[in-house]
């Protein structure tokens, strides 16, 4: 099945109607949305790198049958590695909200420096 580059903010204002996958330690997250539409978060996973879910906080089934009013996507190296010697970090958090309550989704990635520590965020076609 081939998917599309997306952008995480494109869950705005859609309902989500099911979630597979957002737990601790995760490698794949899929959001079912109202509209028919599916989306898969993951890492393709390249030689010498890691990436992965590290924390899930709030209450997941609040983001469950109410629009999404909240989807944003940040960044950063600046808080402190999980292991003392690792080479580059990245920590990348997803907020989520609706009526009923706000998720974070806190990726961590970790790499030798030469590979991404990003997560991919697609329309599944």
């Amino acid at each position: 099945m081939n998917n599309k580059k997306a952008e995480f903010s494109e869950l705005l204002g859609k309902t989500i109607v099911d979630i597979q996958g957002l737990e601790k330690d995760g490698l794949e997250v899929i959001f079912t949305c109202s509209d028919g539409k599916r989306y898969k978060m993951e890492h393709y996973q390249d030689c010498c790198e890691s990436v992965w879910i590290e924390d899930v906080a709030g209450n997941v089934p609040d983001l469950i049958g109410y629009p999404i009013t909240m989807a944003e996507e940040e960044s950063n190296s600046e808080n402190p590695p999980l292991a003392e010697y690792t080479d580059s970090y990245t920590w990348t958090y997803y907020k989520l909200a609706t009526i009923k309550g706000y998720v974070t989704i806190r990726w961590y990635g970790e790499s030798n420096g030469y590979y991404s520590e990003s997560v991919d965020f697609e329309e599944m076609l």
